[in-house]
């Protein structure tokens, strides 16, 4: 009798347990939230875009003008420098050897000029005048002979007379060459000497002010204030001219900016100096006022990706640039940040510099 009854029983535990779990299975699912709000936007009307932010004075890569071996780094990352700064130095040991050269030639020029400008010496003034003493000696005494043999009428050969001649004429283009040399040396140094030597010293001169400044460029040292945000580079490694990336980035972080890409598609929608906000990504509860600080007039294919999916690679965008201060929020240089710009807000344009 039991076992007539089994089945039936058995059907219907197995059809009200179906039942409960079509009825479970029907009910809506809860909504969850997801692991990261995302943003929205505060403005009925708006033109969105993504922003890096960068520093005031844009992210400044610091290369050297010449190649060499680095020998020291004088910078950490996060530290504050001031114009003149020393940020690193290259190896200099060559072109002190040359400076050295080129100084030596330099008091070498220095050298001549002073003794052309000096000339003549009072030494040199006595030898010519001894010089000039017995050339004029010389013909003396030769005129004297010519004027003997000329006197004593047929007593001597014409022969005779003609070399008593000659050596007369002899000592006297003696006499008026040392007279010659005497004043020459007397008048000191020709002016087209002395210009010379003077265009000399200035080469020279130049020379060694060009290694100078070649040395004075193996230093190079930060233009303007700003904290290091990043150092690429070590001692003893050998760096280019140009290098292969930025050896040293600078950048003043007092007044943090904001380079947003606007689609080229909503570039008509966009209102320069209208109200505009940032949101941090991963942060949707932190969000900053942005000041309107300029338009870079000119659109450029797009080369800063956010990783969405349905991004094109192929987008031309303008960019704007906004200011902001970074006291209240923890954001770096480098940060991508969601911007939103009021489309149909009126412009209240506004200097952040």
């Amino acid at each position: 009798m039991i076992r007539k009854y089994v089945l039936p029983v058995l059907a219907f535990a197995l059809f009200s347990l179906a039942v409960v779990h079509v009825i479970r299975a029907s009910k809506p699912l809860p909504k969850l939230k997801p692991p990261i709000e995302p943003a929205h936007t505060p403005f009925a009307k708006t033109v969105a875009g993504a922003g890096i932010i960068e520093a005031r004075t844009e992210n400044i890569a610091i290369g050297s003008d010449l190649p060499g071996i680095v020998t020291r780094v004088f910078v950490k990352v996060g530290e504050k420098v001031t114009a003149g700064t020393k940020l690193f130095q290259l190896d200099d040991r060559a072109l002190r050897a040359e400076l050295a050269v080129r100084e030596a030639a330099l008091a070498a020029a220095k050298a001549e000029w002073e003794r052309l400008k000096n000339l003549p010496r009072p030494e040199e003034l006595k030898l010519k005048e001894a010089r000039l003493r017995e050339a004029k000696a010389h013909l003396e005494e030769q005129r004297d002979l010519l004027n003997r043999a000329l006197a004593s009428g047929r007593s001597i050969s014409p022969e005779e007379l003609s070399r008593r001649r000659q050596a007369f004429h002899q000592a006297q283009g003696q006499y008026d060459f040392a007279v010659a040399d005497y004043e020459l040396l007397k008048a000191g140094a020709w002016e087209r000497e002395l210009a010379v030597a003077e265009a000399n010293v200035r080469q020279a001169k130049a020379q060694v002010e060009q290694v100078r400044t070649d040395i004075e460029r193996l230093t190079v040292r930060a233009l303007v204030a700003g904290e290091v945000l990043q150092v690429n580079v070590r001692p003893g490694e050998y760096v280019g001219a140009p290098p292969s990336q930025a050896l040293i980035v600078l950048g003043d972080v007092h007044l943090l900016h904001v380079r947003v890409d606007i689609d080229e598609y909503d570039i008509p929608r966009f209102v320069p100096g209208a109200p505009a906000k940032a949101v941090l990504r991963g942060h949707a509860d932190i969000e900053f006022p942005l000041t309107f600080v300029r338009v870079e007039p000119f659109v450029v294919p797009k080369k800063s990706l956010t990783g969405d999916n349905s991004e094109r690679v192929d987008t031309r965008v303008l960019q704007v640039i906004y200011a902001f201060e970074p006291s209240s929020w923890p954001v770096y240089v480098g940060q991508q940040v969601d911007v939103f710009i009021d489309a149909a807000g009126k412009s209240s344009i506004g200097s952040g510099e």
